[in-house]
């Protein structure tokens, strides 16, 4: 039979779990770093654009060993519309890829889906125009889901796990609130809250502003 002291001390224990696991509720900050539309392309992909043997060439470094590279190329829309000046993003992947805001969605007169970068399967096609050439992807066009990058040490501050789905506020005249905004967790990145452009005009953000992880939401 359990007595009151041994009640009392396994209630003790069980409360200090509890506050052990509960994320800091003053909220957790995000810098920002707004996307604009851009393109990752396999290598076979480059050349074909580019001409035989083409490598990318780095323009300013990114996180997790990415980087905006020099060369840019026109995205053509199911009905002939295009964007030109897009950024191709490297390194090489092993499937092409391009990620659009809503509004060049509507103007390219594309049914991009809303979508993790990487989850192109049965997203829309588009033709991507090189100096040398021209592709088109049957799948691959998505508007990409709002996401934060973090690393290991910044997830175990903020409470958090890779995956988590979170609600971020940006204090600002707009004073907007982000539900649904994904969690990524690896030892390659840095601190970011990606949204687009579409998303930080709205909510009067840009790049290098900070938002705030809420936990009472």
């Amino acid at each position: 039979m359990v007595d009151e002291k041994n009640i009392e001390q396994i209630t003790k224990l069980v409360m200090e779990v509890l506050r052990g696991e509960e994320a800091p509720r003053e909220g957790f900050l995000v810098p920002v770093g707004v996307s604009a539309r851009h393109v990752h392309l396999t290598q076979a992909d480059v050349e074909t654009l580019f001409g035989a043997g083409y490598q990318l060439t780095k323009k300013k470094e990114l996180m997790g060993g990415q980087f905006a590279s020099n060369e840019q190329v026109t995205i053509v829309g199911t009905k002939l519309r295009a964007i030109e000046n897009v950024r191709i993003l490297g390194p090489v992947r092993k499937f092409s890829q391009v990620e659009i805001s809503r509004t060049d969605a509507m103007k390219l007169g594309v049914a991009a889906p809303l979508r993790d970068s990487g989850d192109i399967a049965g997203s829309a096609p588009i033709a991507v125009v090189g100096p040398k050439g021209a592709i088109y992807l049957k799948e691959g066009c998505i508007v990409a889901r709002r996401h934060i990058h973090m690393s290991p040490a910044d997830a175990r501050a903020a409470g958090v796990r890779d995956k988590d789905v979170v609600s971020v506020e940006a204090d600002n005249a707009r004073g907007t609130v982000f539900d649904e905004v994904l969690v990524r967790v690896d030892d390659s990145f840095t601190l970011e809250m990606h949204i687009d452009t579409d998303e930080a005009n709205a909510s009067n953000i840009k790049t290098g502003d900070a938002v705030v992880i809420k936990y009472d939401r």
